[in-house]
């Protein structure tokens, strides 16, 4: 597997219950800002990595759930991040700012 791939896998672990992270915050936390679009390759990837990747605590920079249709069904992302307290309307997660988990 691609170590750019294992080290978002590693970052999105990160990310606790009730919280999200963009595409681009994670890659800039690796150092490699403008990649987002590799990260977004790397959770379409996600779904049979060990241990678990939680990708569906990844959004776009503006808290819209741009990556639903990579999981088993259209509404499954939304599912897994409301199961977490996270209120989503109309694929666009709500008060996203206090939920964003910024990487240090």
């Amino acid at each position: 597997m691609n170590d750019f791939y294992e080290r978002v896998y590693d970052v999105v672990r990160k990310i606790p219950k009730g919280s999200v992270s963009t595409y681009g915050d994670i890659a800039e936390y690796l150092g490699t800002k403008g990649s987002a679009r590799t990260v977004g390759y790397a959770m379409n990837n996600a779904h049979n990595v060990l241990p678990p990747v939680p990708a569906h605590r990844v959004v776009n920079r503006n808290g819209s759930l741009t990556g639903k249709h990579h999981f088993g069904s259209p509404n499954m992302m939304q599912q897994l991040l409301e199961n977490e307290g996270i209120i989503i309307v109309e694929d666009q997660i709500q008060d996203f700012e206090r939920i964003r988990w910024r990487l240090k």
